[in-house]
């Protein structure tokens, strides 16, 4: 059913959940593979430049950013391996999280995309789905699996 299948992960409690849900998937289809995504947002040198109380050996932000989310990933793809899932490769892209997320889905002809959506804080919040998971649901050309 499923042969690739795009899991974006941010180190949330929702994102994890997801990322459960597509080792279920893979087990039920020991063919697919599972593509870990974590976008970060990407900031230009004038946007760094911008703030206020720099110390003088700050990282530039993308640098940081970057090695935050290699670290999500890598945790991702960790916990996908002990929790038994075979095929699992990670990747790191910046930029716009939903639009990356749907450009890297068709990049790698991805099946199915899993994402988690926001954590509630109220019932009347729990109604509507994060933004990103939004923005991937009603662009994306492939089923996406809101956890």
């Amino acid at each position: 059913m499923f042969n690739r299948i795009l899991v974006a992960v941010d180190g949330s409690k929702t994102s994890l959940k997801a990322l459960d849900k597509a080792i279920e998937l893979q087990k039920l289809m020991p063919k697919a593979e599972i593509f870990i995504l974590c976008v970060y947002k990407h900031h230009s040198l004038f946007e760094a430049s911008l703030s206020i109380g720099r110390p003088a050996d700050m990282d530039i932000p993308d640098k940081v950013l970057s090695e935050y989310a290699k670290g999500v990933v890598n945790h991702a793809k960790d916990m996908a391996k002990e929790h038994g899932a075979t095929k699992v490769r990670g990747f790191v892209k910046a930029g716009r999280p939903s639009k990356i997320i749907v450009k890297f889905a068709e990049d790698k002809e991805a099946d199915l995309i899993v994402v988690g959506t926001r954590g509630t804080h109220s019932d009347k919040d729990g109604l509507l789905l994060g933004s990103v998971s939004h923005r991937v649901a009603s662009q994306a050309k492939c089923p996406v699996l809101v956890v």
